[in-house]
């Protein structure tokens, strides 16, 4: 069940589950761009650093180095803004990761909005988009500091390349601790309802949850998605809402193009079509301001994310 509390940022529970995992396991080695401080892996650094590779600001050769040293059995984790790894570096992860096959796992960090006060070229938007867009690719993007702590113990010991997209900031728990809340590939539901779905990634599933409370309380009975893994897309998961409920709104905190948005628009256009809205950044360049004001601005808290599935569904057709 999800809970209600303060939490960490996603990217310190990351940093502190691999520490452990690669005091465990000496094949485990963490890659950076001149951000150790940026993924908070100082710790992991002074603590063991023949398992730790500062590559400097050079992305493409920290995907291409990571690439190599899968062929000598070692499991890379290469962590780097996710602004910049995603679009600095796609042809490597392409090559080297993905169509290579090698067991290089991509964490992006300060995704979607993290950096709000950095403006347009220090967002990351796009990265969801071009990711799935690359075959034999894993995409994640776990919604909390519990989720990001199951996803990075399965993603060490998955074999194959796996991009994980994190935040920066403190971000509310939807899950206790000890919670089972990952399933490789499976949509968590944390809500029943038969009226609408709401389907979301990321950091933005907190706000989701609490758009789904106030819209219980309106009376729409509002089924609650955590699609922690954008590739592969639950397909049966998306197609039973389709099926059971009115119409399906999908939330994440990047581009309304190209996202989880347009993965579930894909599939049930194709399959079983339903009334359908994308929540998600607008198609324009981003404004500065903070992460918090950010999402407000695009309707991605909780009274935004409310406030768009009630008028959504005041134009839905009876059942």
């Amino acid at each position: 069940m999800p809970v209600a509390s303060k939490g960490m940022a996603t990217r310190q529970a990351f940093s502190q589950t691999l520490l452990r995992l690669a005091r465990a396991n000496p094949r485990i080695m963490a890659m950076v761009s001149d951000s150790r401080g940026s993924v908070t892996l100082n710790a992991f650094a002074d603590e063991l650093p023949e398992q730790f590779i500062e590559m400097g600001i050079a992305e493409q050769n920290l995907v291409s180095a990571a690439a190599g040293l899968t062929s000598f059995g070692f499991v890379p984790l290469v962590c780097s803004p996710a602004c910049f790894l995603s679009m600095r570096s796609v042809e490597q992860i392409k090559v080297d990761a993905a169509y290579s096959d090698t067991n290089v796992k991509l964490v992006g960090i300060s995704a979607g909005v993290s950096y709000g006060a950095l403006g347009m070229s220090h967002h990351s938007l796009q990265d969801f988009a071009v990711m799935r867009a690359i075959p034999n690719l894993t995409v994640i993007a776990p919604c909390d500091g519990t989720q990001t702590e199951a996803v990075t113990e399965a993603i060490a010991a998955y074999t194959g390349p796996v991009y994980m997209r994190l935040g920066r900031n403190p971000v509310a728990a939807v899950y206790a601790p000890g919670n089972q809340c990952f399933q490789w590939g499976r949509a968590m539901t944390l809500a029943g309802g038969d009226d609408v779905t709401i389907i979301a990634t990321g950091e933005v599933v907190q706000g989701a949850v609490a758009a789904g409370q106030q819209l219980r309380s309106r009376g729409i009975r509002t089924r609650i998605l955590n699609m922690h893994t954008i590739k592969p897309l639950d397909r049966e998961a998306v197609l039973r809402a389709a099926r059971e409920t009115k119409g399906i709104i999908t939330v994440e905190e990047h581009s309304v193009m190209g996202g989880l948005g347009g993965a579930v628009a894909e599939l049930i256009g194709q399959h079983h079509p339903c009334p359908l809205r994308i929540l998600g950044i607008a198609d324009e360049a981003t404004p500065s301001g903070s992460q918090t004001e950010l999402l407000a601005h695009y309707g991605l808290d909780a009274d935004g994310i409310a406030a768009s599935a009630a008028e959504f569904c005041a134009g839905l057709p009876r059942r």
